[in-house]
């Protein structure tokens, strides 16, 4: 039987085609090559490194990116009149000094210059990073007291913390004068709690002398805060109002980096909004990413009026203060 290999009968009696021994005729071994797809493959190849360099060029840069962000996070300064704070490795502390005869808490205690200075000197060596020396009670209820008398108050104690403190003393009014005699004075910081609403010209003073300034989000007066009805959406109105105090405070003069903020927990709000201000404080830095955050519950009256479910809530302020990576805390 005879078997013809790779072509039909009619085509072995042609051209090319051998015939071995026993008078078969076979066809020529036809070897497939890979040189027509050569050029193919080589694209091919060139593609999938250029995609794969992309690709390492691409994480690189946004590691360098997320490593240098994560960097000046955690070297944000506070720039203030004569020295900058750093802020967001760790919180800061300020020291309240009142010297009023009926602040909320301690009034009167410390109404002497004696024993102003000694408190300042106690806070100081316990850890306090900022002095906060205030001559009006700003409690719920309160009235103001004239220019004259803030400043027989509060001068001679800045004077006396500048001779000796190595901390930057902050003075808490809501008026120019005031904010203006007392950065003559030695004063670094202005902290108003009325976020200038009470006297706008106060930025232009803070402006002047280059110092940092705290702008407090408040409903009100002292005197009628607490009679107003509460807002529906407490947390929007205190970012609205902040923007607000921001573009007021740029507007006169004041740098972005010399500015703080700080929600004002106890001022115009319910005792349970003071909580939903706690709970959901990483909001602010998400709104205001450059600025550092001050936050003032200590001794505040709704902590009293808590329950014990909300108290646990509130813990979380800890946690959130972390999260903002910057911040000042008032004991």
């Amino acid at each position: 039987m005879a078997v013809k290999t790779g072509a039909s009968a009619k085509s072995a009696k042609g051209k090319g085609k051998e015939k071995n021994g026993k008078g078969l005729t076979a066809a020529p071994l036809r070897v497939f090559s890979f040189k027509s797809l050569c050029l193919p493959v080589q694209i091919l190849r060139f593609a999938l490194f250029a995609l794969l360099f992309a690709f390492s060029a691409w994480l690189f840069f946004t590691f360098v990116f997320f490593l240098f962000t994560f960097a000046s996070m955690a070297s944000r300064q506070w720039k203030l009149a004569q020295r900058s704070l750093p802020y967001g490795e760790r919180t800061l502390v300020m020291g309240v000094l009142n010297v009023t005869p009926d602040s909320f808490s301690d009034g009167g205690e410390f109404f002497s210059l004696d024993r102003a200075l000694a408190h300042a000197e106690q806070m100081i060596a316990e850890g306090a990073d900022i002095i906060d020396v205030g001559g009006e009670s700003t409690r719920p209820g309160s009235l103001p007291v004239v220019d004259e008398e803030e400043l027989r108050r509060v001068i001679p104690v800045i004077e006396s913390l500048i001779a000796k403190a190595s901390v930057p003393i902050s003075i808490d009014t809501t008026k120019s004068l005031v904010a203006r005699a007392a950065l003559e004075a030695g004063a670094e910081i202005v902290n108003d709690i009325s976020g200038l609403r009470f006297d706008p010209s106060l930025a232009d003073e803070t402006a002047k002398a280059r110092a940092g300034l705290v702008l407090m989000h408040s409903r009100g007066t002292p005197k009628t805060m607490q009679q107003l009805p509460p807002v529906a959406d407490i947390m929007s109105d205190v970012i609205g109002s902040l923007r607000n105090s921001l573009a007021m405070a740029e507007e006169r003069g004041m740098a972005r980096e010399s500015i703080a903020i700080d929600p004002g927990i106890g001022f115009g709000k319910t005792a349970e909004q003071n909580v939903e201000l706690l709970a959901r404080l990483d909001q602010l830095p998400r709104e205001f990413p450059d600025v550092p955050i001050m936050i003032g519950t200590s001794r505040k009256s709704f902590i009293g009026k808590l329950h014990v479910k909300a108290a646990v809530e509130a813990v979380r302020v800890a946690d959130a203060i972390n999260l903002t990576w910057k911040g000042l805390y008032t004991p």
